[in-house]
């Protein structure tokens, strides 16, 4: 798995708590293992992420819960499942019109997340690259 501590370090309860930042065998088993297809999903993720984010940021709840949805599907398709609950956190707080600094903490949260799987997809990616 990627970026993460092992789990002697934080304890059988806590790494059952405390996924990896990318599940590899998941991202393996949703890309056949074809590294080419790979890159190109965790390039997309990115990207995706960025944009939605931006657009989050500037949004009515019924539209922030809508992205993060969506959102929290593609994290889900590669693995990210930090960022999928994050993800997740915020469309609930949208859709039960939680209080601004409720929203906006799960909003800091699902930030949080993103640039966290990002370094690891970047770091992944340059693997890849001095792998071929």
């Amino acid at each position: 798995m990627i970026a993460t501590s092992p789990p002697a370090a934080r304890g059988i309860a806590d790494a059952a708590a405390d996924p990896a930042v990318i599940d590899e065998d998941h991202l393996a088993r949703m890309t056949l293992g074809d590294r080419a297809l790979e890159r190109e999903v965790l390039e997309i993720f990115v990207r995706q992420t960025v944009i939605l984010l931006e657009r989050i940021a500037k949004a009515d709840p019924a539209f922030a819960a809508g992205a993060a949805h969506t959102l929290s599907g593609s994290a889900s398709g590669i693995g990210a499942t930090r960022v999928a609950q994050a993800a997740e956190r915020l469309e609930q707080a949208a859709r039960a019109k939680a209080s601004s600094a409720e929203f906006d903490g799960a909003v800091e949260a699902l930030k949080a997340a993103t640039v966290e799987a990002s370094a690891a997809i970047t770091a992944r990616l340059g693997s890849v690259l001095r792998d071929h």
